[in-house]
């Protein structure tokens, strides 16, 4: 899960990161209030979870309040990659004199988090790790020690930085440390982390994206979470606890199992076909939440065919096979279903199924066929 640029950087003043000052707007007005009490140059910068938004005119510099008026109420009617700017976020200028890139995120070679550090922080880091990696600087930390003093101090000489603020950015290194540990994020990023004129270390832009296997520790954050990115399917199945990711191709499919939901998809592949989704309603489903990850792919209007493989073990095959008649009770579909259904009360499930005239298939291998068969035949 991503979290907004302003969202960012209000955890980064929490744990005692400096930021510019300035808070969000929702309208012009509001962001030439914002300026005024400012009362000096701010930047007006849209707060939608793209990159490249200064490149595509999301980020301008206003130096008085009805400046600022004139570009939130440009910003504010923007869409940034598809993504509707719904907020602006109104900050002082800052008077910067270098920027530096400083960010922590996991190495899964490594299998352990890594810092990573520039000199030539800014818009175009990438392009820096592309054409001049020499001037990236990646120190590994031990996840039960956490980053260390020296360490730090490391980064700083990597990177040059002034003798006089090794001891912020030690403190800033360190301080970013505890909040990627504790928001159990996978990234965490200043880009950039300015020296200002007056020789001060400021974060004038903020990253997070969390795992979000790790929200139910942090209800917190799982609050913040912006729906405009997420497609209305994969919202619709959170709600019912569904891990699901809508993908391009016409074949839906319905698995127990993210191991099983994978080799559906390849097996999909190796047949000639395209999976519609990746759809695991995990172990011990009822027949609620099998129903509801049917209503889900059915609204995919991509989708000609689907192919349901239930391996019965905590679930019961008879609770899916109800499940899938609950679903197509209330909905109108001539979409073909192909079921393949073993394990845990399998004998029922396919009885249950037959009597509703459900298509079956004994092997993975005859339901992917068939599926794929039929989605040729049909597109």
């Amino acid at each position: 899960m991503k979290l907004h640029e302003y969202q960012s950087k209000k955890i980064f003043s929490e744990h005692g990161i400096s930021i510019p000052v300035g808070r969000v707007a929702v309208s012009a007005e509001e962001a030439k209030v914002i300026a005024g009490e400012l009362n000096d140059r701010v930047v007006i910068k849209s707060q939608v979870l793209v990159g490249g938004r200064g490149k595509a005119g999301g980020i301008r510099l206003a130096k008085k309040p009805d400046e600022a008026y004139e570009i939130a109420s440009q910003i504010l009617t923007m869409s940034l990659k598809g993504l509707p700017v719904r907020k602006v976020l109104v900050e002082q200028a800052a008077e910067i004199e270098e920027e530096i890139y400083l960010g922590i995120t996991n190495d899964r070679d490594k299998r352990k988090p890594v810092m990573i550090s520039s000199s030539a922080g800014g818009v175009d880091i990438e392009e820096v790790a592309r054409f001049s990696p020499e001037k990236i600087i990646r120190t590994h930390i031990d996840p039960l020690l956490g980053l260390k003093d020296y360490q730090a101090r490391d980064i700083a000489a990597g990177i040059d930085l002034p003798r006089e603020l090794w001891k912020p950015f030690v403190q800033t290194a360190s301080r970013l440390w505890d909040i990627f540990s504790q928001t159990d994020s996978t990234l965490v990023e200043i880009n950039p982390l300015v020296i200002t004129k007056s020789n001060q270390l400021l974060a004038v832009d903020g990253k997070m994206i969390i795992d979000d296997n790790a929200l139910f520790r942090h209800p917190d954050l799982e609050e913040k979470r912006d729906l405009d990115v997420d497609a209305a399917s994969e919202v619709e199945a959170r709600k019912y606890g569904l891990a699901y990711i809508k993908l391009e191709g016409e074949i839906g499919c319905l698995v127990n199992g993210a191991g099983l939901a994978m080799t559906t998809m390849d097996i999909i592949k190796h047949f000639g076909g395209s999976p519609a989704n990746f759809l695991d309603i995990g172990g011990g489903a009822g027949e609620d939440k099998v129903a509801a990850a049917f209503r889900i792919i059915l609204a995919d209007p991509k989708v000609i065919t689907i192919l349901v493989n239930i391996f019965g073990g905590i679930t019961r095959g008879d609770e899916v096979a109800r499940g899938i008649l609950a679903a197509l009770k209330g909905i109108q579909t001539e979409i073909p279903i192909i079921i393949r259904l073993v394990g845990t009360n399998a004998e029922e499930g396919l009885r249950i199924l037959s009597e509703a005239k459900m298509i079956t298939a004994d092997t993975l291998e005859e339901a992917a066929q068939q599926a794929v068969r039929i989605s040729k035949v049909n597109k």
